[in-house]
Order: structure tokens, then C-alpha cells, then sequence
């Protein structure tokens, strides 16, 4: 028996092609390449008469005027003008977004007209060519061969062969790679492996088999819409760039949903898999539908307003304009040039808020108007968002979100609880964190957890629980975080490969930042000056920070997800810290004097928020390394939504959970190189279980996503109950000023405080308005004004005379050894399963068995195999023999399963069994999949000779592949 040989995989694939609709044609050199070019262009563009040499010359002048890829890319999706010979003038077009107007063929062995310093010419395996045009290269290698090699061989290509000649290889938009049981797909000029792509179905379940893939991925529709639709140009890179399988379902739904329904929907794409890239390219597809007369791009932060708009028009230039304040963003709505805006979610409150701008706005009301909101789950529950659809009344949303509200981690308005579904009730498609690391679009987590508390007291607990600790006095203690300086300063350069890369430093609170910025200069001078006296080197670390120094009294040091603060629910006003202030402004000197700046707060905050996010984004492209942020300490900035390939570790030192742990997370998980295998986290608090937690939420296809949210008329009621109690205290709100005794201030300012959580949680209500209330706007305002000037004073004395907090500080001792450390990857996620499955007591085992159940609809790992896992758990683990180990028991339950359904195949399929044990025995050692002549000796009966032969054993070997990896374990 001999191995499949390339050529034969070659023959079967253009015998399947040909069924798909493609004109297998012979097609040996350039020349015949452009005789068969000049044709179909005049066939695609229904002329007539053959071009004649004056008007062919005209078209190839315009084809063979530029030589990047980048620009033919451009030419081939545009027109050319001809003056034809008969005086007319006429211009044709190269491709059409309609499937059956264009001409589909396949050719192989294709020569090039370029020979190497050897004199051997190039030959291309597989080519698909649409109008005549060599859109799309195959490239083929036998079983048992790297795919990688077939991707080494298209770059060699790229280099010289497809350059050769006039030139036409030039207009291929992007290759295929496959060894028969891999397939890769990837945009022309892609450099570097990584960015190739498996096709995966709807859910997310990777179609490699190449006569699956064939099926799925090369039929004539689909390759049309991956040609004119899913093909992106990026500009400021002159490259192509191709979307991925879950980017091009996301935008496809979204296109669908519009058509066909009006309520609004939500996108769940995990951080990190190129949410912007979709939205973009959603927004680009959209626009083409004649009725919708505006995207609005929305996004919560002002720096993301920028940087979004640069984004975009990276992909299209000019195709969107960033809206620096409000009085443009209103005349970018009302203009019909560019029907694209990304704007600010606050911007375009005031826009619709202000009357300055009500005559200007009145129009856009009832336009059909799409909103895209990128990172729902933030900022996306409050007044505003309920003032957009009150504006807007023919507008539909749609919110992309990596970590969406659950009921687990759902956000709390004035005590009510919303979900992402509240606001989006649909959710559209999901890609969640398990299937980017899987598909490698993502890296894994690898997870340090440093430092415990040590009591110093022998004989007792190493491992004190004490309740009503003081633990802020714990946490902020400066004999703990001087040891974490110092950890830090010890494993960065290990961490950082030397410094290739960067990091972040996360922690609890601005008067935290503050000691662990003054300790890092401290540090760093003693070991400078050591250095010196002992004539050694050392490169002390650049360190920057920025913060908000404007806090909330009530809330100063507090670790509360910045992500949960609603733009309007506010108990206390906002007050700057001057100590705060201070060591801010002391911070940016020194930034101005390391970089030769001159930032200050006030007006040039954003500059300097700006200048820290591009120097950040820049490291290492700096020959001078002296002159780069080596950690960027923050408290809540640049945690979300921020992106740098070259941050490469986050150290913690703050309470993660749910979504704010697995943004903050991802800050480190963008991909580049073999050099960043992984991100690496270093917690130096226990987040073990809350990361645990986090990761199986957000891996958790399932996850329950409604709330009941209480009815408008029972909420309404209970504001008006409260402020009647309001004003039984204070009938108006000079009132207040006859206030005399504490506890009757105290009242008035918990009575108001009442009012404006159920004010802040109507404000989600769209039926809310407020003049029709026993209490007006600006009644609310003037009672507000009073509550402000007694809130603080009383809310925190009452704060401070609640339990006092017992300081442990004489009684610990803080050590930063290694806890444990975590890989977090499709194996961690079966470390958990197996954990699951070890848990004794019922109630836990119910929970962790419902949490293995959702990791099971989840990994793509496990696709195959959940219903033999839920299985085993549900009827085995009850009969297991005592003394039986869990895996004992499921090598021996998952053999005997295995072997029975190798059975009932056989006799389904009519197989020899002696055979199909060598196969299956053959797999189990060597992890080779069968060949296609060893799939030929299976059948107890030959099938007839023919096409439907060769058919038979494509489909009998994709079944005998999936029946394989189903109880394939090594995963």
C-alpha cells in the first residue's frame, strides 16, 4: 500500500469543485491565463463582440498599472472606463456581489513564467479563478506532512512567482492550505502562521477534514461573499485582512436581524478576538441598505471615541469622522455626506438633551438609525440609554460585549437588577474565551498566586480567619507592599522576556497607587546607589501612573467595580482629594521630565491620558530603552479596552470578579509571536477561586441571561410613596433650613437619598417622566441642592460610628511565597472537570456537576464528547466499585464505550473489523489519522466504480475521523 500522493488529493478536490458549480479548465501558462482572462471579463460585463486589441489594451493598462497586492485589490473592485470602438464609452466592472454573475473555474498545475536560480519553474497546486481572475490559491500537501510547510511554500511564492510575468498572480486575495485533514485560510501577505484560520461552523466547531471544508468553505456563494464582503482593506497598512469565522456569523446575524426584526440584539464575542474589525465591517454592510439613514457608533469613553474613529478609517479612509465635542457630532448627524459616526455615549446625551441643539436633532427622530454600542456591559444602564430610545423612536440597537451581565454578576441600579438582556434582548451569536484560546486568536493565562499573612504566634493557625479585620490596614500596610515592590523589580525582567515586553500593575485604590508609586522610586534609588558602590549595573525600571483624583467621600477607598457606577446614581458629590492632587501632579513632572513633556492636570489631562496609552502601545520600538514605561501603575484605567500586543503581564493587587476580572485579565492576551506564549498574571491576592468562578461564567455558553425586572407601575409607586415621606419632613426644600436637631437633618437626608435611588432606577424606564410626578425636575433639583451640603457630613459620621475594624498588623507577618500556579487553557478547564467529579458532599457535587455541564456546551475540545462525560457522571460515578479511583473507573467505562461504538459502526457501515482495528489501534499510538488507502481496505464490499467511489471514501473517511477524535482523549 502507498501513501495518498499529493496529486491524488489534488484530482479529488477538483472533482468535488466541480460539483460546487466550477468549470474545471486547463489553463498551463500566463498566456493562456490572459486569453482566458479577456474573455470571461467580456463575458461578466455582457458584451457582446470579443474586445478588440485597442479596447482589451485599455482594460490591461488599467489591470497592469499597479503592482502591490494592496492596490490590485483596489482595481479589482473597481470599474474601468473603455472607449470602445464603435465611439461609445462604457465601464467594466471585474466582480459582482451576485454569485450568478460570475464565472467560476478551477485550473491546477498552473506554471509560472519565472524560473528559480536552479532553473526550476513554479507550479501552483490548486487555483480558483472568478472571471478569469486567479483570485484564490489551493496549496496541498500529503498526509502526514506539517500544514505549515504548505504555508512556508505560498510565502516562497509570494516572493518571486506570483510577481513573475505580467504580473496576475498578484490579484489573489487569499490561499488555502490543507494536508487533507487541516485547512487553513488566510488574506495575501499574511506573514506569519498564527493569522491563518481553521472554518468552524455556527457554534463554533472546526471544520478541518478538506472535503468537509471544501463543502462548506469553497462553494461558489460563499466564496462570493468572502470575496466582496468579508475581504477588509486596511489602509494605513496598504493590506489585506480577512475576517474570521465568528466575525463573519456576528455580521451576518446582525444583517438579518435588521431585516427581520426591530427589537434590539447583542453580539458576545469574547475580549480580544477583534470586536472592532466586526462592528466595522457590520457598520460597512449595513449602510448599504437604502432605509437606514444613520450608524451611530457608540462608545463610553472619550479617548476609545478617537481611537475607534482611527480604527475604522484604517479600514476605509475617511469613512468615519471622530466627533471632537457636540455642536460637530449634531452637524455630523444632520450631514448626508458620511452617514458613519462614532461618537461618545456622552456627547450624544447632550445632544439630545440640550434645547441649544433641539431644532437641529428634531429631524433625526424618526430615521431609521442603527446603534452599535461597543463594550455593553459598560455604561449602558443608565438615563441615558433610556433618552436614546426615547429620542430615537425608529431606532434599533445592537451592543458588542466579551463579558456580558449575567444574573451571577448582574448590575444594580438603585437596588434593581439588569442584565445585557434587559437592554438587548437578543443575544445574536457567541464566541466565548474557551473558543479563542482554543482557535489560538487569543493566548491562555498563566497565573501566579503570591503571598499569604503568616501569624506570628506559635502554636496557632498559620492561617488566621479573623473577622472585622481592619483590611484595608492589612492590604496597605508598608511592610507588605515594600515586599511586593520588591518581587516585582526581582521577576520583571523574567517575566517581561527580558523586557521585550511590558506591564501593568492593578491595585485597590488611589491612596494605594500613591505608596506603591513612592516605594517604587524609593526602592529604586537604594538599589541604584548598591549598584554604584559596588560598580555593577542596574537599569531601574520606568514607572508611570494616571488616576482619577476626583473620588466620591462615601467611597474613597473602596474597591467597588468601576464598570457597576451608573452615570447618574450619586449619594454624595464629587470632590477632588487635594493630597490626591498633589502626588498626581508631582507624578506628571516626573513623566515630563523622563520624556520631555509638559503635561499638566486641568485642560491637558486627556493629552496626557493620550501620551501614556501611545508611549504604553510604542515599547520596545525605541532604540533609546531608557526612554519606554516599563509598569503603568493604575486603579481602574486602561483595565478595559485597551489593547497592546507588547504588555505581556499584569501584577494584581486589588479584589477581582466576574467580568472586571476577565477584562483585566485580557489586557495581557493579545497575540505576537512565538516570544508571548501566554499572558501572565501574577496576583498577590488569593483571586484563585474568584478566577475559577470567572472563567467558567464567561465560558458558559448557557449562562442565564434574564432578569425580571420589576414593573414600571410597582416601582413609580414606591417613588411617590417615598417622596410623600420626603415631604412630610420637608414640605418645600427651604424647609430644610428649619431643620435644628441632628436627627431631623439626619431624616431629611435619608428620606432624599430614598427618592433619588428609586429617581436613578425609573431613569431605566423609558414610560418615566419625571414633570408628571409629585415631584418636578426642578423640585428634585432644589431638595438635591440641600442634600448635597448635609450628605457628606452626616452619611460619613454615621459610616465611621458603625464596627469598629480589629488591626491585626503586631500579629502578622507578610511572606510572598508561590501558592499555586495556573495555565489557563483548554486543560485547566478539564483540571476543573476533574475536580467536579472528586467533590463528596451532594449539594456541591449538584453545583459543580451544573457547572460542568455548561464547561461541556462550551470547549470546542469537548464538542464530541460531552454526552459520554454527562454520561459517566450520571450513571457511573453512582456504581462505581469501592475503592475504585474516578479514573479507574472512567479509563475502564470510556473503553468500553469506545469499543462498543467502534462496533455498531462497522456492522452500520459494513466494515471489516479486523481492519478497522488497525486503524483505530494505529491512531491510539501514533495519533496519525487514517490515509485514504488505508480507508479503501475497510468495506467488506467494494462500491462500484466511478465518481460515486470516490465520494463514497471522502465521506467513509470523514466519518471514520470524527468516530476517532470522539474518543480521543489526548486533548
Amino acid at each position: 500500500m502507498t501513501i495518498q500522493k499529493e496529486l491524488e488529493l489534488e484530482a479529488l478536490l477538483i472533482e468535488q469543485l466541480q460539483t460546487l458549480g466550477y468549470e474545471r479548465v486547463q489553463l498551463r501558462n500566463e498566456t493562456a491565463l490572459l486569453d482566458n482572462l479577456r474573455q470571461k471579463i467580456q463575458q461578466l460585463n455582457k458584451i457582446v463582440k470579443p474586445f478588440s486589441n485597442a479596447e482589451w489594451q485599455q482594460i490591461w493598462h488599467y489591470l497592469s498599472n499597479e503592482t502591490t497586492v494592496f492596490k490590485k485589490a483596489e482595481l479589482l473592485r473597481n470599474r474601468c472606463p473603455v472607449n470602445f470602438d464603435d465611439g461609445t464609452v462604457k465601464h467594466v466592472h471585474f466582480i459582482s456581489e451576485q454569485t450568478q454573475e460570475n464565472i467560476f473555474q478551477v485550473s491546477n498545475q498552473i506554471v509560472a513564467d519565472h524560473r528559480d536560480l536552479n532553473g526550476h519553474s513554479s507550479r501552483f497546486d490548486v487555483t480558483l479563478l472568478v472571471n478569469g481572475f486567479p483570485l484564490v490559491q489551493i496549496e496541498v500537501k500529503k498526509r502526514g506532512v506539517e500544514i505549515s510547510q504548505a504555508f512556508k511554500q505560498t510565502l516562497e511564492y509570494a516572493k518571486t512567482a506570483y510577481k513573475s510575468g505580467q504580473g496576475l498572480f498578484g490579484f489573489i486575495q487569499f490561499f488555502v492550505i490543507s494536508n487533507g485533514v487541516n485547512c487553513l485560510y488566510y488574506s495575501n501577505g499574511t506573514q506569519n502562521i498564527e493569522f491563518a484560520f481553521p472554518w468552524a461552523d455556527e457554534n463554533n466547531k472546526t471544520i478541518n477534514d478538506l472535503t468537509q471544508f471544501t463543502a462548506a468553505f469553497l462553494g461558489t456563494q460563499h466564496l462570493t461573499k468572502m470575496l466582496t464582503q468579508y475581504i477588509v482593506m486596511h489602509q494605513s497598512t496598504d493590506s489585506l485582512m480577512i475576517l474570521r469565522p465568528y466575525q463573519i456569523y456576528a455580521v451576518e446575524k446582525i444583517i438579518e436581524y435588521v431585516k427581520t426584526a426591530q427589537e434590539n440584539a447583542y453580539i458576545w464575542h469574547t475580549t480580544g478576538s477583534g470586536k472592532t474589525l466586526t462592528s466595522f465591517k457590520a457598520s460597512q454592510l449595513l449602510i448599504k441598505i437604502p432605509e437606514i439613514q444613520r450608524i451611530i457608533f457608540v462608545v463610553d469613553r472619550k479617548d476609545l471615541d478617537g481611537q475607534t474613529a482611527e480604527e475604522f478609517n484604517k479600514f476605509r479612509e475617511n469613512s468615519v469622522d471622530s466627533t471632537t465635542n457636540t455642536a460637530n457630532l449634531v452637524r455630523q448627524l444632520r450631514s448626508l455626506d458620511n452617514r458613519l459616526v462614532v461618537t461618545t455615549i456622552q456627547k450624544l446625551n447632550n445632544a439630545i438633551s440640550n434645547e441649544r441643539y433641539e431644532t437641529e436633532m428634531a429631524a433625526l427622530k424618526d430615521q431609521k438609525v442603527i446603534f452599535i454600542f461597543d463594550e455593553c456591559h459598560r455604561s449602558q444602564f443608565g438615563e441615558t440609554h433610556q433618552k436614546i430610545k426615547k429620542f430615537f423612536k425608529n431606532a434599533q440597537m445592537f451592543g458588542f460585549t466579551g463579558t456580558p451581565i449575567f444574573d451571577d454578576n448582574g448590575h444594580k441600579v438603585a437596588g434593581e437588577k439588569f442584565t445585557t438582556e434587559y437592554l438587548f434582548p437578543k443575544l445574536l451569536h457567541k464566541y466565548v474565551i474557551v473558543d479563542a484560546i482554543h482557535d489560538g486568536n487569543v493566548l491562555p493565562f498563566h497565573i501566579d498566586y503570591l503571598g499569604r499573612f503568616v501569624h506570628q504566634n506559635p502554636g496557632e493557625s498559620e492561617q488566621e480567619k479573623i473577622k472585622a479585620i481592619d483590611k484595608k490596614e492589612l492590604f496597605e500596610n508598608e511592610k507588605r507592599i515594600e515586599k511586593i515592590v520588591r518581587k516585582v523589580i526581582d521577576i520583571h525582567s523574567n517575566k517581561t522576556k527580558q523586557r521585550q515586553f511590558n506591564a501593568m500593575l492593578c491595585v485597590s485604590s488611589v491612596p494605594a497607587l500613591i505608596q506603591y508609586y513612592d516605594k517604587f522610586v524609593q526602592v529604586q534609588a537604594e538599589l541604584l546607589e548598591q549598584a554604584q558602590q559596588n560598580n555593577e549595573l542596574y537599569q531601574p525600571l520606568n514607572i508611570a501612573t494616571i488616576f482619577s483624583y476626583a473620588q466620591m467621600p462615601s467611597q474613597q477607598d473602596s474597591e467597588a467595580d468601576e464598570d457597576f457606577v451608573a452615570e447618574e446614581e450619586v449619594d454624595a458629590p464629587k470632590q477632588a482629594d487635594p493630597f490626591a492632587e498633589k502626588k498626581l501632579t508631582q507624578y506628571i513632572a516626573n513623566y515630563n521630565q523622563l520624556f520631555n513633556t509638559n503635561f499638566s492636570l486641568g485642560a491637558g489631562f486627556y493629552d496626557y491620558y493620550q501620551n501614556i496609552s501611545s508611549r504604553f502601545k510604542a515599547y520596545g520600538t525605541d532604540k533609546n530603552k531608557g526612554k519606554e514605561i516599563d509598569i503603568l501603575l493604575v486603579v481602574n484605567m486602561f483595565l478595559t479596552g485597551f489593547d497592546s500586543k507588547l504588555l505581556n503581564t499584569l501584577y494584581v493587587d486589588k479584589n477581582l470578579k466576574h467580568h472586571g476580572l476577565i477584562q483585566a485579565f485580557s489586557r495581557t492576551n493579545r497575540i505576537y509571536g512565538e516570544a508571548k506564549p501566554f499572558g501572565n498574571i501574577v496576583c498577590f491576592r488569593n483571586l484563585k477561586q474568584a478566577t475559577d468562578d470567572a472563567l467558567i461564567m464567561f465560558s458558559n455558553k448557557e449562562a442565564k441571561n434574564v432578569v425580571i425586572v420589576s414593573p414600571y407601575e410597582q416601582v413609580i409607586q414606591q417613588y411617590e410613596a417615598a417622596v410623600s415621606t420626603l415631604l412630610n419632613i420637608v414640605p418645600t426644600c427651604q424647609s430644610v433650613d428649619e431643620l435644628y436637631r441632628e436627627s431631623e437633618k439626619l431624616s431629611f437626608v435619608h428620606a432624599f437619598r430614598e427618592v433619588m435611588k428609586l429617581n436613578n432606577r425609573l431613569k431605566m424606564y423609558s414610560e418615566y417622566d419625571q414633570e408628571k410626578t409629585s415631584l418636578t425636575r426642578q423640585d428634585f433639583e432644589d431638595y438635591s441642592s440641600k442634600y448635597k451640603d448635609l450628605a457628606f457630613k452626616y452619611l460619613k459620621s454615621n459610616d465611621q460610628s458603625s464596627v469598629a475594624k480589629h488591626s491585626v498588623l503586631d500579629e502578622v507577618d507578610f511572606q510572598l511565597d508561590l501558592l499555586f500556579s495556573d495555565r489557563i487553557n483548554v486543560d485547566y478547564i478539564m483540571d476543573l472537570i476533574e475536580l467536579i467529579m472528586k467533590t463528596k458532599r451532594q449539594d456541591q457535587r449538584e453545583k459543580r456537576i451544573k457547572q460542568l455541564t455548561e464547561i461541556l456546551n462550551t470547549d470546542a475540545s469537548l464538542y464530541d464528547k460531552r454526552d459520554l462525560i454527562e454520561k459517566f457522571i450520571n450513571e457511573q460515578i453512582p456504581k462505581m466499585v469501592t475503592g475504585q479511583t474516578i479514573q479507574e473507573a472512567f479509563a475502564a467505562f470510556w473503553d468500553a464505550e469506545k469499543h462498543r461504538a467502534y462496533d455498531i459502526f462497522c456492522d452500520d457501515e459494513q466494515l471489516k473489523k479486523d481492519e478497522f482495528s488497525k486503524v483505530s489501534d494505529n491512531f491510539e499510538f501514533t495519533e496519525r489519522l487514517p490515509l485514504i488507502h488505508e480507508i479503501k481496505e475497510l468495506p467488506i464490499k467494494k462500491p462500484p466504480l466511478g465518481r460515486k467511489r470516490t465520494m463514497y471514501y471522502a465521506e467513509l473517511h470523514a466519518k471514520t475521523t470524527d468516530l476517532l477524535n470522539r474518543f480521543d482523549l489526548k486533548i
